[in-house]
């Protein structure tokens, strides 16, 4: 199959941050949201990321007008049925996200790939509002989508193997990124992994062992990780990491997927990280740590 036009729903941190990519890489978008001011935004947000490549030397003004003219505003679903693939980026809400799926079935032709970029619902949940669940997958991109060269390829109990190589081929054909495989189990290979990690540093500066900045830093020059990991809960958005370890700790029932109480007690503040200027660090309005 040829993809040259992808839809993307939902315009928050990693729909904006997938539209973007995937314009850079040459494909038109069709990105949808539920109203016409979150679209701008999403749109204006993306604009912005372009500005600050722009300031950097990073691209060319007129490669930013190039890829802004690849991305099209739309609030209507009937429009995602000329797509050659549709990838859903809305929060993790099982009950919503089956909404959605239910409503592109509808839309989109039997050939045309659905893929969720969930990082730990269930795809075969996912798939049983559909009338064709072989045609869907999981595609989880880690943030910054744009940095990080990894989606994890994750099957549902019924997507098809066609699904898989032709999603595969996307991957690592046409947005150049590595593909790991992954069958469905809660987490997946990366949201289970890092926030145990997560979880454990927040334990450690729970017990007063080390500060904020030290923990970090041990993680992040010690190890070569690109941010530490109460910097990456910030960027994660800890109300996100919260649920994530919410869902494993129901799924598995063992202890070490319990979230810290620290990580609660910051949720119920509303320190959430960079979306609202604050967490365990505090953030501008362009999500640079202050």
């Amino acid at each position: 199959m040829q993809f040259k036009k992808i839809g993307v729903i939902g315009g928050g941190t990693m729909g904006q941050g997938i539209a973007e990519m995937l314009a850079v890489r040459g494909l038109d978008v069709l990105l949808v949201e539920q109203t016409s001011e979150k679209l701008d935004h999403a749109y204006s947000m993306i604009e912005l990321s372009l500005d600050k490549q722009l300031e950097k030397w990073g691209i060319t003004l007129s490669e930013k007008k190039l890829i802004l003219s690849r991305i099209h505003k739309v609030t209507h679903f009937a429009e995602l049925g000329a797509c050659d693939m549709v990838i859903e980026t809305i929060s993790e809400d099982i009950e919503a996200k089956k909404l959605v799926f239910a409503e592109l079935d509808a839309v989109c032709p039997s050939h045309i790939i659905l893929a969720s970029n969930t990082s730990t619902l269930s795809l075969t949940e996912l798939a049983s509002s559909t009338k064709y669940p072989a045609r869907v997958i999981g595609m989880h991109f880690i943030y910054p989508v744009s940095k990080v060269n990894l989606v994890e390829i994750i099957r549902g109990l019924k997507t098809s193997e066609d699904t898989f190589q032709q999603t595969k081929h996307f991957v690592e054909e046409v947005i150049t990124k590595k593909g790991i495989m992954v069958y469905e189990s809660p987490g997946f290979v990366t949201t289970r992994i890092i926030c145990t990690l997560i979880n454990e540093a927040l334990h450690v500066l729970q017990e007063g062992v080390a500060t904020a900045d030290d923990i970090d830093d041990a993680m992040r020059i010690g190890y070569a990780f690109q941010h530490g990991p109460l910097e990456m809960a910030d960027r994660f958005g800890l109300d996100s990491v919260l649920a994530a370890m919410e869902r494993m700790f129901r799924e598995f029932g063992d202890l070490k997927y319990r979230p810290s109480v620290q990580l609660k007690k910051m949720v119920r503040a509303g320190h959430l990280g960079v979306k609202s200027g604050e967490g365990f660090f505090k953030y501008d309005k362009d999500g640079d740590r202050v």
